[in-house]
This record gives C-alpha cells, structure tokens and sequence, in this order.
C-alpha cells in the first residue's frame, strides 16, 4: 500500500490523514507537540477549563463530512448546537447591541440601535451573501493553481461579477459607502481580523465572511473548540491512521525532484507522498532548506498575531454572552499600531470568549472564564514584558469601566499567552495566527499553493496555505490536498 506522510497534526493535517486514508494511502502522522490539534489545544488552570486557540466554529458540516466519509454519524462522536446570538458588542458611550444570528433580525435591531435605514442593512446583507456564492467556489473550494479552475461555469462567473465584489476598494471603504453609522461601519470592519488583516486595507471583498455568520451559523461544540480536533483525531485512529507525538520532523526527503519521505530525530521514514501541516515559511526554511524557496510567497506581510489573557474570574455577568466585542475609540489606529508600528496601542479592541455560559463545569460554581484576547503584532523582538503589562492595565481599565466592576479585585486565575508563545508552541513564523495578512487585493493568488510545483508528491494544509487561515478553510485545505494528491 503506498504510503502518505503528514507534518503536523493540527486540524488540517488531520483532516489530511482521513481524506488520504480513506482516499487509500496507508497514513503515519508526526507531531512535534506531545498532542493533536495544533493552535486548538486545551488545559485547566485551578478548576477552569480554557480552548487555548481558536474560539469561532461556522460552517460545522466540514466536520461532519469527514465522519461521513468513513460512513458514520457524525452526531454519535461529534455535536454541537447553533447559538441565536452572534456576539454582544459594547462601545465607550455606553451603547451595547447584542446581534442576533438571523439576518432580519439583524437588520432589524442594528437599525433601531446604530439609527441606521434596515433596507439598507438588509441590501448590505444580500450583497455579501452573493458574493459569497460567487467566489465561495473558486476562492475557498478549489485550488487557485491549477487551471481546470478557471474553466468551470462557476468562475467564469465569478470573474464576470468581479467589478462589484468589492476588490478594488478596501473593506472599510465598501462599509463606508454603505452604512451613515460610524459604529456600524467599524462593526463590519472588524471581520478583517478573521483572517488576520487590516480593515483599511485588506479588500472589500472580505464583506462577504460577516454571511458565515448570519446566514450560515456560528456554533458551539458540545465540551468546548478542544472537541473539534481530538474527535478528528479518534476518528484517524479508527481508520488505521497512525500518530507519532513528541516527535519533530527534521526534513523532507527528496530524491530527483520527488519527495520520498520524513527524516526525523528516529531515523528516515519512507513516502511516496507528503503533506506539510506546518505553516509554509518554516517548512521551507528548516525542512527544505536544499531547495530554492519562494520568496516572494515568503515575503508576504504576516497576519496579526495575539496576546490572550486567561483569566478565571469570580462572578457572572449575565450582561455577556459566548462572544464578546469591547471597541476601541480609535479603530484606523488601533491597526496602525498592529501592522505599521508592531506595537500595541493604549485602547485596543477586547474579545472576550466565555464557554462557561454554555459549559458551566468549565468553571467553579459561581465563576467564568474568560478568554480574554487583543489583536497583537507578530514576534519582531519587541519587548514584551512592557508591552504585555501595559496592555494588562488598558485591558483591565477598559472592562472595569465598561463592565462598572472592579475587576482587578475578581481574577483567581490568570495564564497569559504571547506572540512568541504561538510561534513557539505552533511553529508559526513570528507568532502570526493566520499565516499571510490579506491586505491587498492580490493576497489570495499570492497565497502558497496546496502543492509543490517544483517536488512531485509534495502538497501543503493549513492556514499558511490556500485558502487561508481559521478552522473552516483549514479544513478545506486537506479537501484540496486530497482532492489533488493521485491515487495510490
């Protein structure tokens, strides 16, 4: 049976190995940490439970495919229920909307709360569900590389429709022109840190991700994020894959412009087919370093990274929900700093993820917890230590003030990870959570392929590669990679 290779067991890797096994290369996958799942790791911190990465969950069903593909029922291993609210927003003067996840809903309320016209909202909502139709299939489900894409009805008529998705002016220039209301227009804004970027750069068609979440759903896994790849990697398991944890891959094999297997502190492991999981700069860096790499790919400005407070907290406080967005005053600079400066502001936008509100035994009776995270810059050396104590009093007067608490007075627990953790832990260059920025309108064809075009039998997952980073098109990295890779 031939033999696939996979770098890295994060969630792309191990949507690999059940898309090669099933596709029937026998499957061994190598993990430098003792455990799966990358970015969407757990722990416990004195009675509260924390998912360390990731905290957003749409489009559930690329999950569930995988299970169906092995010809099980995805709810017997993995559940998950849809929330009927998005996210509560709070800004400094006081105003809060709590956004429902239906799209009229949506309207209806942002309307009464922002002043805003609801046809307006509603005309904005339908324009980006249409260009999620239009590009969804060319830019997230197929492999922008190869030119039987370009050939398919669906793109022609994408491209057809390219003058009014929005790739010519920036995402705040399209929520600009469409909405009068400062606060609705940074709300919109802020789904550029979906993938990492800058909202003032980063191109209007990115309008289209706020559909994910209205018309499409966000949702909760049953037991927290951790869920998603550890009952991924059960399901590898019980087809046959098999996982090497602690051990890190030292380079890929070659032999005449083929790749041939893994070289790791074990030994050599033989491959007619390999798959890095590994974010793209460090696995041309330190596991081809024979090969001439693509620059001009590995050049590419970093997407944001994060500085992530877990805070155990005594209390609850029915006025937040799973998703919470606290706004800076000063949106345009709050990036400046990010992506211009590498530095971290004086008045950043908090997100807070509390799965205690649907897990109460993530916490003691009576407490929360609380993922507290700012968009961050990557890892240039910067000092840390001043800029993470900083930002802790920022953080910590922004809540008190918004929140009327002293919530110095309430934290029991705190573990705090930065940049450089990320980069440490992940592997990811210089911290950043999402591989490339998208801060112009080529980023997407400039993004890495799922495949070598230089080494035969070499292809690429994960959120440093097409189609880019977070939990639903890291899975459709694999389907790339599976659907491209030959049969055995």
């Amino acid at each position: 049976m031939a033999k696939a290779c996979i770098v890295g067991a994060g969630i792309a890797g191990l949507a690999s190995a059940i898309r090669l096994r099933k596709k029937g290369y026998e499957v061994q996958v190598y993990e430098a940490n003792p455990y799966p799942g990358g970015k969407m790791h757990a722990a416990w911190f004195k009675g509260y439970r924390f998912d360390l990465g990731p905290s957003l969950f749409t489009l559930p069903w690329l999950v569930d495919e995988l299970f169906e593909l092995c010809g099980k029922t995805p709810g017997d291993h993995f559940r998950y229920l849809r929330k009927e609210t998005l996210c509560h927003y709070f800004w400094e003067d006081g105003t809060r909307f709590f956004a429902p996840a239906s799209g009229e809903a949506f309207a209806r309320d942002a309307a009464q709360t922002f002043g805003e016209d609801e046809t307006r909202i509603s005309r904005y909502l339908r324009r980006n569900e249409r260009k999620y139709e239009l590009t969804a299939p060319l830019f997230l489900e197929k492999s922008l590389h190869r030119p039987q894409t370009y050939l398919s009805v669906q793109t022609l008529k994408g491209m057809a429709a390219a003058g009014s998705l929005g790739i010519f002016d920036s995402l705040d220039g399209v929520n600009r022109s469409a909405f009068r209301s400062p606060k609705l227009v940074q709300l919109f804004n802020r789904y550029a840190t979906y993938n990492g970027s800058n909202p003032y750069k980063t191109p209007g068609i990115m309008s289209m991700i706020p559909h994910l979440e209205m018309a499409l759903g966000t949702y909760y896994p049953e037991g927290g994020m951790h869920q998603i790849p550890m009952s991924l990697y059960h399901l590898a398991c019980s087809e046959g894959v098999t996982f090497e944890f602690s051990h890190p891959v030292q380079q890929i094999l070659t032999d005449r412009g083929r790749a041939v297997g893994l070289k790791t502190q074990g030994g050599t492991e033989s491959a007619d087919l390999v798959v890095s999981n590994m974010d793209i700069y460090p696995t041309y860096r330190k596991l081809l370093p024979q090969h001439k790499a693509p620059e001009r790919t590995l050049s590419q400005e970093r997407s944001s990274s994060a500085l992530i407070f877990y805070w155990g907290v005594r209390g609850q406080f029915p006025q937040l929900d799973l998703h919470n967005i606290f706004f800076s005053e000063d949106y345009p600079g709050e990036f400046r700093n990010i992506f211009e400066d590498k530095t971290l502001g004086d008045d950043p936008t908090v997100y807070i993820n509390i799965t205690s509100k649907e897990s109460p035994g993530d916490a003691p009776e009576g407490c929360e917890n609380w993922f507290v995270m700012i968009n961050a810059p990557g890892d240039h050396g910067q000092d840390w230590e001043a800029l993470v104590g900083r930002a802790r009093e920022a953080i910590l007067d922004k809540l008190s003030r918004n929140l009327g608490v002293a919530l110095r007075e309430r934290i029991a627990v705190e573990e705090i990870l930065r940049p450089g953790d990320i980069a440490k832990n992940t592997s990811s260059y210089r911290g950043a959570l999402y591989g490339a920025a998208s801060n112009n309108r080529f980023a997407a064809f400039l993004r890495h392929p799922n495949f070598s075009s230089s080494i035969r039998n070499l292809y690429f997952a994960g959120g440093s590669v097409h189609p880019g980073g977070g939990v639903p098109l890291c899975l459709l990295s694999a389907k790339i990679v599976a659907e491209t890779a030959p049969k055995p």
